[in-house]
C-alpha cells in the first residue's frame, strides 16, 4: 500500500506521496513536535516504558529555541533566559548536567524618557517624576494582587475574570491612572516585554494572568529576576540533548505532519510528508495557531475550531548587535535600557559565556515591528542601530555582526513569543484549551500556568500531557474499548490517503 498525504499547492489540495515506508509504523504515542514541551513528553513517556515518535516538521529540533552561529558569532536566536522561578527547567539543567550563567548586570543602567532624555540610574524603578514614581508604584501592588488572587491555574473560573477579560489593558491603565508615562513604563514590561501585542489588544486578564505566571508583576518589571540567567551553549541545546537521551531514530525532522485521523475512543494514524504512524494516542506539541495547519478527521469539535481562531501570536524583531569588546561596561554602564517610546523599548548586554566580544540585544514589538517591516532592511539596520545608540553611544552604531530574529516570518512558527488570547477569550475559552479530545492531546507553553511561553512552561505542559497518557494506559492493561471500530476506521482511512 503505498500511503499518500494530502499538501497544497496553488488553491487546490493535491496527493503527496509519502517518502518513507509504505507500511505505517506503530507506537503507543505520536508526538507532533520536537520543541522542549515535545520532547519533554518522549522523554517521561519512554521513561515509562511506552514507545514514542516525535515528527518535526523542522530540520532541528528546539522549536522556538534555536542557538546559531552567525558571521563567526554565537547568538541566541530564539529564546534564552532562566529565571528563579523555573524550577522544572532548572531540575532539568542540573539533571542534563548542563551549566548557566548569569547575565551581565554591573553599572548603571539607561532610562529614555517620553521626550527622548536620556538617564543613568541604579536600582528597581526608573528614575521618573515622583508623581511618575508613585503612580507605578500603586499600580504594580494592584497587579501583584490581582496576580495573587486570581493565579495562574484557573483565571477563568475567578469573580473577577469576566470583568478584566472584557476590557483591554490599555483601558484598565487608564482607569487606574492619567499619569501617561507612568501607564506607558508599565506597559513596557506586558505588552512589548512579554505578550508582544499592543496594549490595546489583549485584556486585563490576560495581563494578570501573565503576571500570575511568574509569581507575581513585580517579577516581571524586574529585569534582573525574569532575565536572571543563560544556558552554556544556548538554550536550543537543552532540546537536543533530550533528542539525544531518546532512542536512536525516535525523532524524525523535516516531516511535516499534514492530517491525523482519529477514533473518540483512542487510537490514530498520522500522515506526514515522510512516514505514516499508527498509535494509541497523540500529543500535539506545537503552538495553538498552527493546529489548523494539520486537517483532522473527523474534524475537531466545535469548541475547538472556536477557540484556536481566538488565539494568535505576538510580533517582535529581535536584535542581535555584536561588538569587538563590551565597550558599555568602560563606562560603568550595564548595557540594559529602557525606553517606552524607543524603537527598541528594551536593550541587554548578551555577551556570551567567557566571551572576550561583547553583545546587545534589543528587542521591538507589535506596532513598532511593523513600522520597521515597512523599511528596506539597510534602512530598518540604520534606524535600530541609531536606537541602540541613544542608549549606549555612537560606538553601537558600528557592530561587527549584526542580525535580526524574525520568528513571524518562520514557517513552523509564525509569531512570537506565544499565543495569547483576544478579548474575551481567556475567560470564555481558557478552562478548555488543556483539555484533551480522544485520543488527542495538546502540550506547549502558550498553554502552562506557571512559565506561561517560557521553556519551563512548556517543560511542564509536555510532562503534564505525558502523564495523563500514563494514566489512561494504567487505567487498562487491555486494548481500548471498540478496538475493532477504531481499526476499522482508522484503516478505513489509510486506505483514503493510500
Amino acid at each position: 500500500m503505498n500511503i499518500v498525504n494530502l499538501s497544497v499547492k496553488g488553491n487546490t489540495m493535491e496527493p503527496k506521496r509519502s517518502l518513507g515506508s509504505s507500511e505505517a509504523q506503530e507506537c503507543d504515542v505520536v508526538v507532533v513536535g520536537a520543541g522542549p514541551a515535545g520532547l519533554m513528553a518522549a522523554r517521561t513517556l519512554h521513561a515509562a516504558g511506552l514507545s514514542t515518535i516525535v515528527l518535526e516538521a523542522r530540520d532541528r529540533v528546539g522549536g522556538r529555541t534555536w542557538s546559531q552561529e552567525i558571521d563567526g558569532a554565537f547568538l541566541e536566536v530564539g529564546g534564552q533566559w532562566v529565571s528563579p522561578d523555573q524550577t522544572v527547567l532548572l531540575g532539568l539543567l542540573e539533571e542534563l548536567g548542563m551549566e548557566t550563567f548569569t547575565r551581565h548586570r554591573e553599572g548603571a543602567n539607561i532610562y529614555l524618557d517620553r521626550e527622548g532624555v536620556r538617564h543613568e540610574f541604579t536600582g528597581e524603578m526608573f528614575p521618573a517624576p515622583e508623581q511618575t514614581v508613585t503612580e507605578m508604584q500603586r499600580i504594580i501592588e494592584t497587579l501583584d494582587e490581582l496576580a495573587a488572587s486570581i493565579g495562574p491555574e484557573e483565571p477563568w473560573a475567578h469573580p473577577l475574570a469576566r470583568e478584566l477579560d472584557t476590557v483591554t489593558f490599555n483601558e484598565w491603565l487608564r482607569r487606574q491612572t492619567q499619569d501617561t508615562a507612568a501607564r506607558e513604563n508599565i506597559a513596557i514590561f506586558l505588552a512589548g516585554g512579554m505578550l508582544t501585542k499592543p496594549d490595546h489588544a489583549f485584556s486585563a486578564l490576560q495581563a494578570v494572568l501573565m503576571a500570575a505566571s511568574a509569581g507575581s508583576f513585580s517579577n516581571l518589571v524586574d529585569e534582573d529576576f525574569i532575565l536572571d540567567r543563560r544556558v552554556v551553549g544556548g538554550m536550543q541545546s537543552v532540546s537536543e540533548e533530550l533528542e539525544a537521551r531518546l532512542p536512536a531514530g525516535s525523532v524524525q525532522l523535516s516531516t511535516p505532519v499534514r492530517t491525523i485521523a482519529w477514533h473518540p475512543e483512542g487510537g490514530a494514524t498520522v500522515f506526514s510528508d515522510r512516514v505514516t504512524v499508527r498509535a494509541r494516542q497523540v500529543i500535539l506539541a506545537v503552538p495553538p495557531n498552527l493546529y489548523s495547519r494539520i486537517s483532522f478527521e473527523p474534524p475537531l469539535p466545535r469548541l475547538q475550531h472556536q477557540m484556536h481562531q481566538h488565539q494568535s501570536m505576538g510580533l517582535v524583531i529581535k536584535v542581535h548587535a555584536v561588538y569587538d569588546r563590551p565597550f558599555w561596561r568602560e563606562q560603568g554602564l550595564s548595557g540594559t535600557g529602557f525606553g517606552p517610546n524607543e524603537i527598541c523599548q528594551e536593550v541587554y548586554d548578551n555577551t556570551n559565556h567567557q566571551d572576550s566580544r561583547g553583545t546587545l540585544v534589543g528587542f521591538i514589538s507589535d506596532e513598532v515591528a511593523d513600522q520597521m517591516f515597512t523599511l528596506s532592511a539597510k534602512e530598518r539596520r540604520e534606524a535600530i542601530l541609531r536606537s541602540l545608540s541613544a542608549y549606549l553611544g555612537d560606538q553601537a552604531l558600528t557592530p561587527e555582526v549584526y542580525y535580526e530574529s524574525d520568528f513571524g516570518s518562520e514557517e513552523w512558527t509564525r509569531g512570537a513569543y506565544a499565543a495569547s488570547f483576544d478579548l474575551g477569550g481567556l475567560s470564555r475559552y481558557g478552562a478548555h484549551q488543556r483539555s484533551a479530545v480522544g485520543p488527542l492531546h495538546w502540550a506547549c507553553s502558550d498553554l502552562a500556568a506557571e512559565g506561561y511561553q517560557h521553556v519551563d512552561g512548556a517543560l511542564r505542559q509536555g510532562r503534564r500531557a505525558a502523564e495523563d497518557i500514563m494514566h489512561r494506559f494504567a487505567e487498562t492493561t487491555d486494548r481500548p474499548a471498540a478496538a475493532s471500530d477504531q481499526e476499522e476506521h482508522l484503516d478505513h482511512m489509510e486506505v483514503r490517503h493510500g
